[in-house]
């Protein structure tokens, strides 16, 4: 099983957490905070910032649970054909 830091790291997925947090988040900012922001007011930049940090979390977690349930499928699948045993 590889690393941790390379199944989060790797294959493209902080770039897709990062696309995803920014339209989610602008969009959930917008429901939830859009009428204080059209007043000329600002909401709690905490708030903003946890609305842009739950969707780059939630698609970093699924991309890790993801490619984990991928690689356990396929030790299964070496196993079974006798290639993950170190049998020839």
């Amino acid at each position: 099983m590889p690393r941790l830091s390379h199944l989060i790291l790797g294959d493209g997925t902080p770039r897709k957490a990062v696309l995803t947090a920014l339209v989610v988040g602008s969009l959930l900012t917008m429901i939830n905070h859009g009428d204080l922001i059209l007043s000329g007011d600002f909401p709690p930049l905490v708030k903003v910032a946890l609305t842009y940090c739950v969707p780059f979390c939630v698609t970093t977690w699924g991309a890790v649970t993801g490619k984990r349930a991928l690689l356990k499928k396929q030790n299964k699948v070496q196993t079974a054909n006798g290639m993950g045993s170190g049998a020839s």
